[in-house]
């Protein structure tokens, strides 16, 4: 093995331990040797789950369900289809290539791996503060505790980022299993529980009539937009398989690599049924006014959840809510970081093609940035926050089909091997999904213009 390089660390930080190179002489995971397969490369998956199992299905899935019931179920299970191939182009073209999507972008052109890091430096920080802000909000209340939110933010961050420096990614891949594996559990059990006061005649392939009366336009527009996640974490997912490389040892098939994602994304997508479930059984049946900011709606789930099914559900929601926001608030912290170091090194004026060393002094300075930024937010601009969510949200939403064809243009490039280039059905799903998102967000353009 190859040490890292230590120049350039500032002084009294711990050099990163030994990282092993991959290189194609290593063996792969698709082989059947003891400890190959899908388990070797189990991980980037469920980080990328993590990820989207955030506030789209704590506040929009259950919100759909408890406006509508399972009137918008069709709905999310539109924009799931439409979106999982610009997603599994992540590892894909990690697994077949080496390299992540920063430099599939920088391959099609320097403008386009510029629009990504501008995207993700304009909305990673508004981001970060909403989902720690969240999570913090939701760990004050399981815990009963009454501090002010920028040091419930604090804490929050403090243990993530001492898992980063201390694990590195193994840290990190272990703990977001063991969390997920919780959230899962707890999330399946709390839909389970309500499931029998669930009533199936909402159910609708599309809301019709239910739009602009007890759906607005917007929300809807919010929901598809945001489920399960924005396109940009796709570069994410291809990090974390380069990561896990690594970490293994072992180079990751592309077949292993889209079967771990694949995973991922099914679990994602069931529990934001479960989500509905919860909003549809228990929130839609009451007639309940909810609030409209998504920590205080968070908390009215899991009042109305115990007060309805009984006292003993109480944990199990608490459970459900607090490790999704969690999840998403660990895995936001290393992912953030990880794509503009990723970015600043290729775009640097003697950048080369070859793969940059990951987690050096760029991630570590880009972490803290990130960290300080969070706290400064959410200390001076608590007040502004929702515009500046708008904002953040808005230009995810609307770039994210000018990323689709950014990652579909990465996975039919002349470097990705031909055998794992997308077949005729996943670039057929791809095209109809950068139509339609794309119609969708210069319709939302035109609304928002005209009101």
């Amino acid at each position: 093995m190859v040490a890292e390089r230590r120049s350039g660390i500032p002084a009294g930080v711990r050099a990163a331990p030994e990282r092993r190179i991959i290189s194609p002489d290593m063996p792969s995971t698709s082989d059947s040797s003891p400890g190959g397969g899908l388990w070797a490369a189990f991980g980037p998956g469920v980080l990328w789950a993590a990820t989207a199992i955030g506030v789209s299905h704590l506040v929009q899935s259950t919100r759909a369900g408890a406006s509508a019931g399972f009137g918008l179920a069709g709905v999310i299970l539109l924009a799931l289809v439409l979106k999982y191939p610009f997603f599994e182009y992540g590892p894909r073209y990690a697994a077949a290539t080496g390299q992540s999507l920063v430099e599939g972008y920088a391959r099609t052109g320097r403008w386009a791996l510029w629009l990504y890091l501008v995207i993700t430096v304009l909305t990673g920080g508004v981001i970060q503060a909403t989902v720690v802000m969240f999570t913090a909000y939701l760990v004050g209340f399981a815990l009963g505790v009454d501090w002010p939110l920028p040091l419930l933010a604090a804490a929050v961050m403090a243990p993530g980022c001492a898992l980063l420096w201390w694990g590195r990614f193994r840290g990190l891949d272990l703990s977001i299993k063991v969390i997920v594996l919780l959230l899962a559990v707890s999330t399946v059990l709390a839909a389970a529980v309500s499931l029998p006061r669930a009533d199936f005649s909402t159910l609708a392939a599309w809301p019709g009539d239910s739009i602009g009366a007890a759906v607005p336009f917007l929300f809807l527009l919010a929901l598809a937009g945001w489920m399960p996640s924005a396109i940009d974490i796709s570069v994410w997912s291809s990090l974390w398989t380069l990561a896990k490389n690594e970490a293994s040892g072992r180079r990751c098939s592309v077949e292993t690599a889209r079967q771990d994602f694949l995973i991922g994304y099914v679990g994602a997508a069931g529990l934001a049924f479960a989500f509905v479930i919860l909003g549809a059984a228990v929130m839609f049946p009451s007639g309940e006014t909810f609030a409209a900011q998504g920590t205080v709606f968070s908390t009215q789930l899991v009042d109305l959840y115990s007060a309805t099914l009984g006292a003993w559900t109480r944990p199990v929601v608490l459970v459900a809510v607090v490790t999704t926001m969690l999840s998403t608030t660990l895995t936001v912290l290393d992912g953030g970081p990880r794509a503009i170091e990723r970015s600043l090194l290729i775009l640097r004026p003697t950048g080369t093609r070859a793969a940059p060393p990951a987690c050096g002094p760029v991630y570590w300075w880009s972490l803290a940035a990130l960290v300080a930024l969070t706290l400064v937010v959410m200390g001076l601009f608590i007040g502004n926050l929702t515009t500046m969510i708008d904002f953040a949200t808005t230009l995810a939403f609307l770039t994210g089909p000018v990323l689709g064809y950014l990652n579909l243009r990465a996975v039919t490039s002349a470097e990705m091997p031909a055998e794992h280039r997308p077949g005729p059905a996943m670039l057929a799903l791809s095209w109809v999904g950068i139509v339609l998102l794309g119609g969708t967000g210069l319709f939302y353009l035109i609304t928002l213009v005209s009101t």
